[in-house]
């Protein structure tokens, strides 16, 4: 579950059941993952790499018109500029050079 990015509050998120799923197939250290902003279902790959280093390759979404696709959008624009990772606890943070990040927990925690 998403938890923290850009100006949404924790409350907005939660409204969208803003995720990024992390759990799908693993091949060559390159993990297939999905993400949904309350509109559209995406998928990418990313790579977790040693040093907190991540590459997330720009992947494919649907393309339904929502009425509100703010949070989708911001996400869309920023999500496979994140180059780096780090995980504290039950949270992963991706954050890129321009200091931006976004904040997850695993979905059993909250």
């Amino acid at each position: 579950m998403m938890v923290s990015f850009d100006h949404f509050s924790k409350d907005q998120l939660i409204a969208h059941k803003a995720e990024v799923n992390l759990t799908g197939k693993m091949e060559n250290g390159k993990i297939q993952g999905s993400a949904y902003m309350g509109c559209n279902q995406m998928s990418f790959i990313s790579e977790f790499k040693k040093g907190g280093n991540v590459k997330i390759s720009k992947g494919v979404s649907t393309m339904k018109a929502c009425q509100d696709m703010a949070l989708e959008s911001a996400f869309q624009s920023k999500f496979d500029s994140m180059t780096k990772y780090s995980i504290e606890g039950h949270f992963l943070t991706l954050s890129d050079d321009k200091g931006n990040s976004m904040k997850f927990v695993a979905a059993d925690w909250d």
